[in-house]
C-alpha cells in the first residue's frame, strides 16, 4: 500500500446517507473555498460561526473573509478552547447567542475547530429551532479523520464524556489540511491515534503502511491527505451501514471505553486529552484480549512498539500525577454509552484489523484487569 503522488486535487468523500448525504472535500488551502461552496449548497443563507479563543486568532479572519467574498453574512461565537466548554452552560450560552444572532432555520452554523467545538457546534444546531444545518470546518487532525464525520454531537457530563448529544449529519466537511500546520505537536500526535484506530480495527494494510510511512503523515503532503482520505472512506462506509450506532458502528469505539473512563477520571484536563487516552484504551482492549486467549502478546507489542514510537502513552503509569483510583474507573465505565440494560459491552480484537463487539464481558473480569493496569 502506497500513497499516491501529491496533487492540487482536492480528494472527496461521500458519506451516502440518501437524502442527507454530504461530502466530506480533503486538500490543502480549502477555506478559500468555503464561500463558494456554502453558497452553492445553500443560496441566500446566513452563517453562525463557532469557534474557540485558540482557533479564532489563527482562522477565523480566513473563514469570514471566504464567506463574505460569496455574498454571505456572518456571525460569530468564541468560546475558551478545551474540553471544558462541552458542558451546560457553554452550550446554553452558544444557543442564546445563535437565536439573538436572528440565525434561521434556513441558515447554517460552522464548526470551526476540533473535536470539542464540532460536538459542541453539531449539538447546537441540533438544537437550536428545532435543528438547523451546519457545515463542520475541522482544524485539527483528530476532528479531520473522526470527530467532524458522521453527526455524532454533544456534551459531557460530570458522570462521563458525550452522555448529553444527538446524531445530527452535516451537510459538508471541509478538511483543509493546512490547517493542521499550526497545531500544536501533541495534538498533532493526539490526532494520529485516531488514525492508528482505522488501521486496528478494520484494515491491517493500512496499519502496517503507517508503521512505515508514519514520518511522512507527520511531516505533511500526500502522505498525510492519503492517510486522512483512508480513515474518511473507512468511517463513511461504517456510518451509512450503521448510523444511530445499534450494531456495527460500535467498532469506532475501539479504545474508547477504557480511553475515556480515563478521560473523565483526570478531569477533561491537560493531563490526559482525548487522543492520549485512546491511544492507551487501544492498548488496554489489545492486552485484555490477549488476556482472553483471542490474540498472542507479539500483537499487542507490535501495537504498543508503534504508539509509543509516535510518542503516545501506552501504559496507565504514564499519566501525569499517577494513575486514577480503581473504583472511580469502573463506575465510569459502567456510564459508558455502549452499556445496554447494564451489560457491559466492550470493543475487543481477534487481531489487527480484526475488530468485533464483546458481550460477554463480566465487570469482575475487568476489575481484575484494571487492577492489574493501575498498579
Amino acid at each position: 500500500m502506497t500513497a499516491p503522488p501529491q496533487t492540487n486535487e482536492a480528494r472527496v468523500v461521500r458519506v451516502a446517507l440518501r437524502e442527507r448525504g454530504y461530502d466530506i472535500v480533503i486538500g490543502r488551502n480549502l477555506v478559500a473555498t468555503l464561500g463558494s461552496r456554502v453558497k452553492a449548497l445553500r443560496p441566500g443563507t446566513k452563517c453562525a460561526i463557532v469557534t474557540d479563543d485558540m482557533v479564532a486568532v489563527h482562522h477565523l479572519e480566513a473563514v469570514e473573509a471566504s464567506l463574505a467574498a460569496a455574498g454571505i453574512a456572518t456571525a460569530h461565537v468564541i468560546v475558551p478552547a478545551g474540553e471544558s466548554s462541552k458542558n451546560y452552560a457553554v452550550f446554553q450560552d452558544v444557543c442564546e447567542r445563535i437565536i439573538a444572532a436572528r440565525i434561521e432555520r434556513g441558515d447554517l452554523v460552522v464548526a470551526l475547530g476540533g473535536g470539542v467545538i464540532g460536538d459542541l457546534a453539531g449539538f447546537v444546531a441540533a438544537c437550536v429551532r428545532r435543528g438547523v444545518d451546519y457545515v463542520q470546518v475541522p482544524t485539527t487532525l483528530l476532528a479531520q479523520v473522526d470527530s467532524s464525520v458522521g453527526g455524532k454531537t454533544g456534551i459531557d457530563s460530570p458522570q462521563g464524556k458525550n452522555l448529553i448529544g444527538a446524531f445530527h449529519q452535516p451537510v459538508l466537511v471541509v478538511a483543509d489540511t493546512a490547517l493542521l500546520d499550526t497545531l500544536p505537536e501533541r495534538q498533532f500526535r493526539a490526532g494520529y491515534a485516531e488514525v492508528v484506530k482505522y488501521g486496528l480495527l478494520g484494515d491491517a494494510a493500512l496499519f502496517a503502511w503507517l508503521e512505515r510511512n508514519w514520518r511522512e503523515v507527520f511531516g505533511g503532503g500526500a502522505a498525510r491527505e492519503y492517510a486522512i482520505a483512508a480513515c474518511c472512506r473507512a468511517k463513511a462506509d461504517i456510518v451509512v451501514r450503521d448510523e444511530r450506532e445499534t450494531g456495527e458502528r460500535a467498532l469506532l469505539n475501539l479504545g474508547h471505553t477504557f480511553g475515556h473512563a480515563l478521560e473523565a477520571a483526570t478531569g477533561f484536563s491537560d493531563r490526559l486529552v482525548h487522543g492520549e487516552a485512546v491511544s492507551l484504551g487501544m492498548v488496554m482492549a489489545f492486552e485484555f484480549s490477549a488476556r482472553r486467549g483471542l490474540i498472542s502478546a507479539d500483537e499487542v507489542a507490535r501495537v504498543r512498539a508503534h504508539l509509543a514510537a509516535v510518542g503516545l502513552p501506552v501504559r496507565v503509569t504514564e499519566v501525569p500525577g499517577g494513575a486514577p483510583r480503581l473504583d472511580e474507573v469502573m463506575d465510569l465505565i459502567a456510564q459508558d454509552k455502549k452499556v445496554r440494560r447494564g451489560k457491559l459491552i466492550f470493543i475487543l480484537v481477534r487481531g489487527i484489523g480484526r475488530a468485533y463487539v464483546a458481550t460477554d464481558v463480566e465487570a469482575g473480569e475487568v476489575r481484575a484487569f484494571l487492577a492489574e493496569q493501575l498498579s
